[in-house]
């Protein structure tokens, strides 16, 4: 079966089965290979991405969903200078230890900001249930916060 979707701003027609997962297209037919496997039952949050803007955990996600719509993957999540604020809070904050979860991790956290530009902690635990293994929420928390006040005193000033 033939799906139609838009990956990162480019159009994409994709021979392959309705129901596999996203997460498959994404990965082995595009190449795109940022958005990791984890779980595989969409508990981890690893494999998040956004479809017309929303967060969706791509590995339980069937391709013939995202049909005519607009996937971002975290390669297709960076402005101008190749990075997304998102992106420069966790390098500011040393987020990452190992890394595997980030990418799935910054999109979550890009859709609530998106969602909710100054979030309070209770906004955060409800919307990031994405897992690191390593244990990073606190340094997580911490660019959330940090980016939420830029949003805050850019709205004000």
């Amino acid at each position: 079966m033939t799906i139609k979707l838009t990956i990162n701003g480019v159009r994409h027609q994709l021979d392959v089965e309705p129901d596999m997962p996203l997460l498959w297209a994404l990965r082995d037919e595009l190449k795109l290979t940022g958005t990791k496997f984890g779980c595989g039952v969409a508990a981890c949050g690893a494999c998040t991405v956004h479809v017309d803007g929303q967060p969706v955990r791509s590995c339980s996600y069937p391709i013939d969903a995202a049909a005519n719509t607009s996937v971002t993957t975290i390669e297709g999540l960076g402005g101008e200078d190749g990075t997304h604020a998102v992106q420069r809070a966790w390098i500011e904050n040393q987020v990452p230890q190992c890394g595997y979860c980030q990418s799935g991790m910054i999109m979550a956290v890009t859709a609530l900001l998106d969602e909710n530009p100054t979030p309070s902690d209770e906004d955060i635990d409800n919307a990031i249930t994405n897992i690191c293994r390593c244990g990073t929420y606190p340094r997580i928390r911490k660019a959330i916060h940090e980016l939420a006040a830029a949003n805050n005193k850019n709205r004000k000033g």
